[in-house]
């Protein structure tokens, strides 16, 4: 392995990313150029930093850069966000502080998985644990979503102001603690703090329950473990969770509930096929 790819790799991906670029679609065009892509000067230039500087940062003379440089010089490459994050990996050694985006729904990809687990309800939440897409087995046991306005569809929403939610939980006191924490550490974790400020306050004003649980500053993942449930058609039952990151869409988080023994399964398979009749 050569010096340069072994001993800069900043470097190496740095140069490498910009002579991928246009220049003339960035409206450096005009002149002869001996070697694809943008000059070092133009990057620079875009980044608003010094041409000494970024060109040190590609020879590996120029120290540990700022986070805030990194930044700027992956929009000035218009990285996407997984180049941005090796970006930051490679020149920092952590990946990049999260920019919260809002969710938009998932893909009808993502919503075939959904429904190919029959028996097993499972959803999909975003990272402010609102619920954006589940399968007929999640509307059966879980909530019927699709009956809830968009802004009604969070969990938090669901366990601390929905009476027929809270009488479904068989011990509801460590199932709020437990989710509150969960919420705590995802928001944080996805840079959403200031984005459900409003809400918390919100969600405060309307349960002292959730309010005293919130003070406490808890945090918990979310993993997996068991869930129990009065289901006023199935009865008492039980569930595996486990919960599983989406990769590529940080701002999505994916829970499925397997029934915990065969006969929970058949259960719910028999309330399914009923309501297909």
């Amino acid at each position: 392995m050569s010096e340069t790819t072994s001993d800069n790799l900043l470097g190496t991906y740095l140069k490498d990313r910009r002579i991928r670029l246009d220049a003339a679609a960035f409206g450096f065009g005009g002149s002869r150029r001996r070697t694809p892509g943008l000059r070092r000067e133009e990057v620079a230039q875009r980044a608003n930093i010094s041409p000494t500087w970024y060109t040190w940062l590609e020879q590996g003379r120029g120290g540990a850069p700022s986070a805030d440089v990194l930044d700027r010089i992956a929009r000035a490459l218009m990285l996407t966000d997984v180049e941005r994050e090796h970006l930051f990996l490679i020149g920092l050694g952590r990946p990049p502080e999260v920019r919260y985006q809002k969710s938009d729904g998932v893909s009808p990809r993502l919503q075939r998985v959904l429904d190919a687990l029959e028996t097993s309800p499972a959803i999909i939440r975003t990272a402010t644990w609102d619920v954006v897409a589940w399968n007929r087995a999640a509307t059966i046991v879980l909530t019927d979503y699709s009956k809830l306005l968009p802004e009604q569809r969070n969990i938090l929403r669901l366990i601390f102001c929905e009476p027929r939610v809270r009488a479904a939980q068989y011990d509801w006191d460590s199932v709020a603690r437990f989710v509150v924490a969960a919420f705590r550490a995802d928001v944080a974790r996805a840079g959403a703090v200031s984005h459900v400020a409003e809400f918390v306050d919100e969600l405060c004003r309307e349960s002292p329950e959730f309010a005293k649980l919130w003070r406490d500053n808890d945090v918990r993942s979310h993993g997996e473990g068991i869930k129990h449930l009065r289901h006023p058609v199935l009865g008492p039952i039980a569930f595996e969770y486990s919960a599983f990151a989406i990769d590529g869409r940080p701002d999505l988080g994916m829970v499925v509930y397997n029934p915990a023994t065969s006969e929970d399964a058949r259960r719910i398979r028999a309330v399914l096929a009923k309501h297909e009749g």
